[in-house]
């Protein structure tokens, strides 16, 4: 399935895409993917294609067969002897049509689950500047809504395949019965041609752009749902709802003018048939009358062009679902192409400690993609202006400040999610410093572990959610990491223990007890280096002690950065940080701010007022 490639792109190259976009591939390279994954399933597609052939061919040879009975009739001959073969060829038609399908629908299961696999793959190992650059709505749009439409394909590519080889042979059977009949029947084709001249110019652009701003549309809806909170807390819910309203009314818009297209292709079709059904039978007339053919001939001719309605119906009027397949083919096989990480130099992965680990940042600057461009260059505000800092091996340092003073932004470059566009990070030991933008993103993770304000608890046994972190983890390792995060004694309690089944449509958790659960994996994972950002935040004060509690035996021993959504959370902390405005504007102990009386000592007198006591007890 592939969309017609413009004569000015290369096979490999991209096609055009909204700036900042994943990229979208060629028809033609999508095409050699697809092929490539039909050709790693070698007995399948042998299967489906002889199956195939044979349905087929049955399908062209019994129009022959009732030819040539009529011939027989006229000549006064036995019916018996082609009585049964046309019930041979019947049946053994109707058993291989069967097979055919299934066959086809099995080979594209197959080449439909290899593709989603690799796209799911590619799309968790993506860069994350591309990932950043491109939005959480590109991804999940090509990862979901695109993977199901390429899926739910597949019977109609089983439904081509088969009515594409009919038609070949049917060429071969016109050949057989007089080359005149088969050039009557080539009629049909000019017609189908400036059909197909007129709408397959318009399909691939127009599909394209129905998939993209599908992709836009889930941009909007996913800002609208993680950012939900902050729409009611500003009253901008009309202003969202608007968006949303309008991005909808673009995809509508999108697909409704390819639908109106697709609606004036088809109405050619009929045309077509009834030119061709007509060049054939005048053609048979006159050849008949002139003793060049047999009538049985002529009725042959008629009846496998009649047969032939219903395939080459599939063939044309499928080129609006084949078109809304190409165009989501093309942008899953965009994130397949997507160039690896490469592997870090072992040089330097030797020099990278796993233990004793420090971090050093020094001249750190970020600023975000700007939203109405979505471009490469990061455009946007500078988040970070120039951070320096370090964080000795073994201590902690707690970042607070107010919302949008780039904690997050920090904990996040920090930890490996994304890289800055400006300043170093480096991680220290014993064989000197080593640059995190020099470590691919596996020994990022050995090395940092990352536990952000929400965590996500997987469908399975907890068993299964935990040992994600470390798959060969003993469940005697399973359970100290339990206890060091003060879990075990609720999870004992749990019907089935380690085996209970937890996640969406299972047993519901709590978010201190699903943060907890993140908190076990990242001791069984046992990095030297934790970046918690607001970890403990959404405990609320029922949970809050046990969850900080929990933190502070995961920060123990290791080197940590710790953005602290309480204050209590920050003091127990080796040294602190306040940030504002990008910058870190002081830093020092808890005692040492006090004593300064700046900033973090006016938090801290904010936050020990008597209107906050119930919450300081929470904490204690």
């Amino acid at each position: 399935m592939s969309t017609p490639t413009p004569a000015s792109s290369p096979d490999s190259s991209p096609v055009s895409s909204p700036a900042g976009a994943l990229p979208v591939a060629t028809g033609r390279r999508s095409a050699a993917v697809l092929w490539r994954t039909a050709a790693a399933h070698p007995g399948e597609l042998a299967r489906a294609v002889t199956t195939t052939v044979l349905s087929s061919a049955g399908t062209v040879l019994l129009p022959l067969l009732l030819g040539r009975a009529v011939d027989v009739v006229r000549a006064r001959e036995s019916l018996a002897p082609l009585l049964v073969q046309l019930s041979v060829v019947a049946v053994l038609t109707a058993v291989t049509t069967a097979l055919a399908r299934r066959d086809a629908e099995r080979l594209g299961a197959s080449v439909a689950a290899d593709l989603r696999e690799r796209v799911v793959d590619r799309s968790l190992r993506m860069n994350p500047r591309v990932l950043e650059r491109a939005g959480a709505g590109d991804v999940a749009s090509r990862v979901t809504e695109d993977v199901e439409l390429f899926t739910a394909s597949v019977q109609l590519a089983a439904n081509v395949l088969t009515s594409a080889v009919t038609v070949v042979l049917s060429a071969v059977g016109f050949l057989a019965l007089d080359w005149r009949l088969a050039l009557a029947f080539c009629v049909v084709f000019p017609v189908y041609a400036a059909s197909l001249r007129w709408y397959l110019p318009k399909a691939g652009p127009l599909y394209a752009t129905e998939r993209s701003v599908a992709a836009q549309r889930s941009q909007v809806f996913l800002q609208s749902l993680h950012g939900a909170s902050t729409v009611h807390a500003y009253g901008m819910s009309d202003l969202q709802g608007d968006r949303v309203e309008t991005a909808s009314a673009r995809t509508v818009g999108a697909s409704r003018r390819a639908l109106g297209t697709f609606a004036r292709f088809s109405m050619s079709m009929n045309g077509a048939e009834a030119v061709g059904l007509s060049a054939l039978l005048l053609t048979g007339f006159w050849l008949a009358r002139a003793d060049l053919v047999t009538v049985g001939a002529v009725t042959a001719a008629a009846l496998l062009f009649h047969r032939l309605f219903g395939p080459l119906g599939v063939l044309l009027l499928s080129f609006d679902e084949v078109s809304r397949a190409a165009a989501a083919l093309n942008r899953l096989v965009g994130v397949v192409d997507l160039p690896a990480d490469p592997a870090a130099d072992p040089a330097v992965l030797a020099r990278a400690a796993r233990r004793d680990v420090g971090i050093v940042v020094r001249g750190l600057t970020h600023s975000y993609p700007h939203a109405t461009t979505g471009g490469e260059a990061p455009d946007g505000p500078l988040v970070l202006r120039g951070i320096d800092v370090e964080v000795p091996a073994g201590t902690s340092l707690a970042v607070v400040g107010e919302s949008g003073a780039g904690k997050t932004t920090l904990a996040a470059i920090v930890g490996g999610v994304f890289p800055a566009t400006g300043g170093t990070v480096e991680l220290t030991g014993e064989h000197g410093p080593v640059a995190l933008a020099d470590l691919d993103a596996e020994a990022v993770r050995d090395r940092i572990g990352v536990i952000a304000q929400e965590s996500h608890v997987f469908t399975g046994t907890l068993r299964e959610d935990l040992t994600l972190a470390r798959p060969d983890a003993t469940d005697e390792q399973v359970h100290h990491a339990l206890d060091v995060v003060g879990a075990e004694d609720w999870v004992a309690a749990l019907p089935e223990g380690l085996g209970t089944r937890v996640g969406p449509g299972e047993l519901p958790l709590s978010q201190a007890r699903a943060q907890q659960l993140a908190l076990a994996r990242l001791v069984l994972r046992d990095p030297p280096v934790v970046v918690l950002d607001e970890a403990t935040a959404e405990a609320g004060s029922a949970g809050a002690r046990d969850l900080e509690q929990a933190a502070v035996a995961v920060v123990r021993g290791r080197t940590a950065l710790v953005v602290a959504h309480r204050l209590s959370q920050a003091a127990a902390c080796d040294r602190i940080a306040v940030m504002a405005d990008g910058l870190i504007a002081e830093i020092g102990t808890h005692a040492e701010l006090l004593a300064l009386g700046g900033r973090y000592a006016r938090l801290w007198e904010t936050w020990s007022r008597p209107a906050h006591a119930p919450q300081r007890v929470a904490d204690a």
